[in-house]
């Protein structure tokens, strides 16, 4: 694992992208469906290089994703790629009765989720998604943190049956992953050790745990960082391993906190293996149009909140 974190060049939006054109080569047969915004997922650089496997169904994306779901009934892997507040809620009946149903082959890519795409305002952050697509019966989740492991999650995804959705960010971030690092459905990976507490993050909110436990560390805690990039189905086996070791458990996302990730596993704990717990996530409110960091600090996603988070959780 490479631990030294570097300014991303591009976003994960971008990198899934990249990838899947190369992807293309070595899958011959599959399509890819966009709704007219191919320029900002980045999926036109497919279209360019593959045009007769390429279609933009225009501003529509419940047709989109029926028209995804009648090519893989027919046997072809179909993606639909947008924005996730659109997939994750104008396509959500085409994704539950037509994709998840029949558990057909077809991979939804969601660009801009949770607050990522943070000036773009509240019609465009999709902070409800993950509940949503979740708890369909069938979805498989991802969510890559940076550029290599959006590119993993290509052959991940295009490697496993069934219906699966990566949720990507609109900006870039850091990248912390290096070739070495491989990924796959139900996986995890510690990021860093440590005896005191353990928090569990995805996507964005993996690089604000990070910073905290630099934080805690400085003031005598030492925090075990989870990236738990396989929302769904979930790595409990390496949870359960840190929390044995830790006795604690914070869970950050930039998700609402009902139906979340930390509703999984405060449910898990309680089963299986009880320990002092909280949760970081946004508190049953939407957020607003801005910069991306003072967002995260507004609404109490940011390494700062999490270290305070951290420590009240140590002192029960």
């Amino acid at each position: 694992m490479n631990m030294d974190l570097t300014k991303a060049k591009v976003p994960t939006r971008r990198a899934f992208a990249e990838r899947l054109v190369e992807y293309g080569e070595i899958d011959k047969d599959f399509v890819v469906f966009e709704s007219d915004i191919g320029y900002s997922t980045y999926t036109h650089l497919f279209g360019d290089k593959y045009p007769a496997r390429y279609f933009n169904m225009g501003i529509q994306e419940l047709n989109t994703m029926d028209a995804a779901a009648g090519m893989a009934a027919e046997g072809r892997t179909a993606l639909v790629a947008g924005y996730g507040v659109f997939l994750s809620m104008r396509a959500i009946e085409a994704v539950r009765s037509f994709v998840c149903y029949p558990n057909l082959n077809v991979k939804i890519i969601s660009s801009h989720g949770g607050i990522t795409p943070a000036i773009d305002g509240v019609t465009h952050q999709a902070s409800e998604d993950m509940a949503f697509l979740s708890t369909l019966p069938n979805m498989k989740v991802l969510v890559p943190a940076d550029t290599l492991a959006a590119k993993n999650c290509v052959d991940l995804v295009m490697k496993t049956s069934g219906p699966c959705f990566v949720r990507l960010m609109r900006d870039p971030l850091y990248d912390i992953y290096g070739p070495e690092d491989s990924f796959h459905m139900a996986g995890s990976h510690c990021l860093r050790e440590g005896g005191d507490i353990t928090i569990a993050a995805y996507g964005d909110i993996v690089f604000q745990a990070l910073e905290a436990a630099e934080t805690l560390s400085e003031r005598g805690i030492e925090a075990e960082v989870l990236d738990l990039y396989s929302f769904k189905p979930l790595d409990y086996a390496s949870v359960r391993k840190s929390i044995e070791k830790t006795g604690h458990l914070l869970v950050a996302e930039d998700h609402q906190k009902r139906n979340g990730m930390g509703y999984d596993l405060a449910s898990y704990c309680l089963r299986e293996y009880p320990v002092p717990f909280d949760h970081i996530g946004l508190e049953d409110t939407f957020a607003e149009s801005g910069d991306y960091q003072s967002l995260i600090e507004k609404y109490g996603l940011s390494a700062a909140h999490i270290t305070e988070k951290a420590e009240q959780i140590i002192k029960k």
